[in-house]
């Protein structure tokens, strides 16, 4: 099971910023915060997504294949966190609506540092 999730960005106050605003219509909240780290979640003891920067001191690139996938209740609540992601800087990756024929609807976006995320529901 997963624990929390990491993403890397060059920016943390602009990161934590956009995070702040996206996770906050998924009832997510920061609960960890240090100088290089910021974590949120709905409560403390359930998965988190963080932004960190690198411990390495070097920059912080985009994984190729890598996707956090944000579960939500509704297709309108799936539709509200992709516009607030786009409204905020974020990059469409993928119109929000039906993805085949098994109930499942989502839209992609991109995050300030190119990381992808999908906000998800499954109607079926």
């Amino acid at each position: 099971m997963i624990g929390y999730v990491t993403l890397g960005t060059n920016d943390l106050p602009r990161a934590a910023a956009f995070y702040d605003e996206v996770l906050g219509l998924l009832g997510a909240k920061r609960f960890m915060e240090e100088e290089q780290f910021i974590a949120w979640a709905v409560h403390p003891k359930q998965p988190a997504i963080s932004v960190t920067k690198p411990y390495d001191g070097k920059a912080a690139t985009v994984g190729n294949g890598t996707m956090i996938s944000l579960a939500v209740s509704s297709q309108e609540k799936v539709g509200e966190v992709h516009a607030k992601a786009l409204a905020l800087g974020g990059k469409d990756e993928g119109p929000v609506g039906p993805r085949g024929d098994s109930g499942f609807y989502a839209g992609y976006f991109r995050d300030l540092d190119g990381n992808k995320l999908c906000v998800f529901c499954q109607t079926g």
